[in-house]
């Protein structure tokens, strides 16, 4: 099972290695073992949440998501956009921005952390919509209940985390105005410019997020008309012909899942660049990540252990949330990966902690339970 989950992923890390060590020499192989674990580290909140979405998908959009999806994710983010988010920023043509990437990275880098603001502000907004409509849901299993049960409350309220999004975006736009206007304006500009990317990111999870909740929705309604259908058809002995709407439903949650990543492979893209500056180097670590958390993602749902451990979900997306305030933070203050990534796997450590201990409790009284009765039928015999 692990084998046949794993087995890409394994053949990309061997192949990634030795062409790192054919780039770059036994530094090169090091900086992508390196990048690797960052990038895995970094992401294994994205794979649980993955799961989620992705078990509500057929075999053949999981395979989707794991071939064409993962070559979006691979190249896609890990290679083709920072060279995208240079040529924005910059104004250069993509071979202008690919020859920069390639002969002057110390120029590249630069003109990448110039851009940091924009990345930051629509990654970290589209990631906060994530968690505020996970925590404002109403949900029969609550992890942190003193917590959920308020905001469960306040989730009535239509739209409140649409303003609560639009409420942080302003405050860390006119907080980066302030800083700048204190130190001679020299970055009135990117105040405008996170306000914008905020925007946009609030905008793509609106559309993308709206598409394949309006579609998730509209699969259950046909397999309720079709489960009714065959029920009458085994009634009255007639055909019937079944309505697929599930490939447009998977279609648009693939889409979803996508952004998601992408969202999610900012602060991996980003960090990269506190290991290296070389574009090969960094799309082989990141590339080699990439491909675990997908493989980790399918392991999840074919094992059923959201099922098994019911709050990972939970901690994935307090995940997503710490996530996103860090990357609104780092709009204007550098904050090192190391405690980008441990606070996701803490986090998601103490769900499956707390998982692992309600299982135990459920086991326990499950077996009161059955003492009990078997002592009520010894009793009733005699």
């Amino acid at each position: 099972m692990v084998l046949k989950t794993f087995g890409w992923s394994f053949a990309v890390t061997a192949l990634g290695l030795v062409a790192a060590v054919f780039y770059g020499g036994w530094t090169g192989f090091g900086i992508v073992a390196i990048l690797s674990i960052l990038e895995i580290s970094l992401s294994f909140d994205n794979a649980v949440v993955n799961a989620g979405i992705l078990k509500k998908m057929s075999a053949f959009w999981q395979k989707i998501f794991l071939t064409i999806g993962i070559l979006i994710a691979v190249f896609g983010m890990r290679l083709v956009f920072p060279v995208v988010i240079v040529a924005v920023t910059a104004q250069l043509g993509p071979i202008e921005a690919v020859d920069l990437a390639l002969n002057d990275k110390d120029q590249y880098q630069q003109l990448v952390t110039d851009a940091h603001p924009a990345i930051a502000a629509f990654g970290g907004m589209f990631l906060l919509m994530i968690f505020l409509d996970f925590i404002f849901e109403d949900r029969d299993i609550k992890w942190l209940a003193w917590l959920e049960r308020p905001l469960a409350k306040l989730g009535k309220v239509d739209m409140l985390s649409v303003c609560i999004a639009l409420v942080v975006l302003l405050i860390t736009a006119m907080t980066f105005a302030t800083h700048a206007h204190q130190h001679g304006g020299a970055h009135v500009d990117k105040a405008e410019t996170v306000l914008l990317a905020g925007i946009a990111g609030l905008i793509t999870y609106m559309i993308v997020g709206g598409l394949s909740g309006y579609f998730e929705d509209k699969l259950e309604e046909e397999e309720e008309r079709e489960h009714e259908a065959e029920e009458e058809a085994a009634r009255t002995g007639k055909p019937v012909s079944a309505v697929v709407l599930a490939g447009k439903a998977a279609f648009f949650m693939f889409l979803y899942l996508e952004v998601l990543d992408a969202s999610f492979s900012f602060d991996g893209v980003i960090g990269a660049f506190a290991v290296t500056n070389d574009i090969v180097l960094m799309a082989l670590g990141l590339g080699i990540g990439a491909m675990y958390v997908r493989s980790l993602t399918v392991y999840l749902v074919r094992q059923g252990t959201l099922d098994d451990y019911v709050y990972l979900e939970h901690g994935a997306h307090y995940a997503i949330g710490a996530l996103a305030v860090i990357l609104m933070i780092t709009i204007q203050y550098q904050i090192h990966e190391v405690i980008t990534g441990l606070v996701g796997v803490v986090l998601i450590a103490w769900s499956f902690w707390s998982s692992v201990r309600r299982n135990k409790a459920l086991a326990a009284a499950e077996g009161k339970a059955e003492g009990s009765d078997d002592k009520t039928e010894v009793s009733s015999g005699v």
